[in-house]
Order: structure tokens, then C-alpha cells, then sequence
């Protein structure tokens, strides 16, 4: 499984929409307005991160560079360094510039790629491709029923980080255990429990902006923001890929 940005998720707490109260019709047109422009600047982001994944993945696969991930010292430093990158983008964002968080951010997904590469030695193209596409599918149904309910998702999205802590623990352990049924068991809560997490992350970004709006914090927000979309989508994909995925 791909990395997660559980720190980020805990430090905010902006999952339950507080309504706009006051204001005419044009401040509610403008704060409309700004807040689509700030949506779309975090999937703008999270898309082109994952394009950029995409492509070093391929290119590592096709140049053979894949292999040398595939075990050996290597495979540790591609498969730990993305988790470095969270972790220095989330405890450090407050000392960092935005163009050193663009940069962290651009890095990330790029190790994030060569990580990744490894999944076309196990798995067809075609069977890749295809999950690929289902998981953008669901990503996008998922994001935009987070972004229109009216339902408050904060306690959901509570429940379901940790989920997330209980999934690395099995994980962990059916690395010693090596059990089919609890990795079957693992796959498919993972997709379960990202699936929910993209839409409990829309909502959070979106009742995010109403602080944000006008403050200097505003070009971080939109990368982590996309980051933990990033993120979302990434395991969401992995996780169904052991379902949907025709292995070599």
C-alpha cells in the first residue's frame, strides 16, 4: 500500500460544514466563485501529481529500471522515501514556502512513480490500465458526492482513519503470516475504507476554504490538499488493482 498523510487528517478539523450566515448576493456569488477556483486548483494539483506518478512508472518499467525496485536496498529506499516526503510536507509546512512545498510535493510524486513501477512486472498493462480508469471513475463519483452532501462526514472520516491504522497493523502482520484470506480481508477493506476517505476528504477541503480565504496559508492548503486527494486515489487504485488486476 502507498503511503497515507494520517498527520495532516488529524491536525485539521474541518469536517463539519458551518453554514455562511449574512451577506448579500454578490459576497455569496464571490465566496462561491473563490471556492471553485480553490477546488479546482487542488484537483488541478492532485491530477497532474498523479500523471506525473504514471509516467515515471512507465517509463521505469519500460526502461527496465523497475527491476532493480523489485528487491535489494533499493526497494527499501523507493518504498520508505515517499512516506519521508509526507512526513517532512506535513510537520514542516509551516516553516516552508509554497515553492518549497511545490517542490517537495513534484518530488514526491516522482518517487511515488518509481515505486509504483514495480506493479508492471506482476500485472498486465491492459489489467492495469483498466483499474486504472475504474478507480478514476470512482474517485470522481466518490469526490463529488463529498462535495454536494449535506451530511456531515466528520465522524465517518474519524472512524475510517482509523481504519486506516488497523489496516497497516494486518498488513504488517501478514507480511510474517502470509495468509491469502486476510490479504484478500485486506484488499478489500483498504478499497472500502479509501473509497470513504475521498469523499470525507472533499468535504473537509471544502469546509476548509470559509478559514483559509484571504490568508497566506491559502497555496499550502491547495497542495496538501491535493496531497491527501493524491493519496487517496493512489491506495484506492493498488488496493482494487488486487481484484480487477490479470497478473504476468
Amino acid at each position: 500500500m502507498a503511503n497515507w498523510n494520517d498527520t495532516e487528517r488529524r491536525r485539521e478539523t474541518f469536517g463539519a460544514a458551518v453554514p455562511r450566515t449574512g451577506g448579500d448576493a454578490q459576497s455569496n456569488a464571490a465566496y462561491d466563485e473563490g471556492l471553485r477556483s480553490y477546488m479546482l486548483s487542488i484537483y488541478n494539483y492532485m491530477a497532474s501529481g498523479v500523471l506525473l506518478t504514471g509516467i515515471v512508472a512507465m517509463g521505469a518499467a519500460a526502461t527496465g529500471l523497475a527491476y532493480a525496485f523489485a528487491s535489494g536496498p533499493l526497494m527499501w529506499i523507493v518504498a520508505l522515501a515517499p512516506l519521508g516526503f509526507i512526513l517532512a510536507m506535513s510537520f514542516g509546512l509551516n516553516r516552508m514556502s509554497q515553492g518549497t512545498l511545490q517542490l517537495l510535493f513534484w518530488s514526491f510524486a516522482t518517487v511515488m512513480g518509481l515505486s509504483l513501477s514495480t506493479i508492471f512486472l506482476v500485472f498486465t498493462g491492459e489489467s492495469i490500465a483498466l483499474t486504472f480508469f475504474a478507480t478514476a471513475g470512482a474517485f470522481a463519483g466518490l469526490s463529488l458526492w463529498g462535495y454536494t452532501t449535506k451530511k456531515d462526514l466528520t465522524a465517518m472520516g474519524t472512524f475510517l482513519v482509523m481504519g486506516v491504522i488497523g489496516l497497516i497493523i494486518a498488513m504488517v502482520l501478514n507480511m510474517f503470516l502470509q495468509s491469502g484470506t486476510l490479504a484478500f480481508v485486506i484488499s478489500a477493506l483498504g478499497v472500502l475504507i479509501f473509497a470513504g476517505l475521498t469523499a470525507y476528504d472533499t468535504q473537509r477541503l471544502k469546509n476548509q476554504y470559509q478559514y483559509l480565504r484571504g490568508t497566506e496559508m491559502m497555496g499550502k492548503a491547495v497542495i496538501m490538499g491535493a496531497t491527501s486527494l493524491y493519496l487517496d486515489f493512489v491506495n484506492m487504485f493498488m488496493f482494487l488493482l488486487q481484484f480487477l488486476g490479470s497478473r504476468e
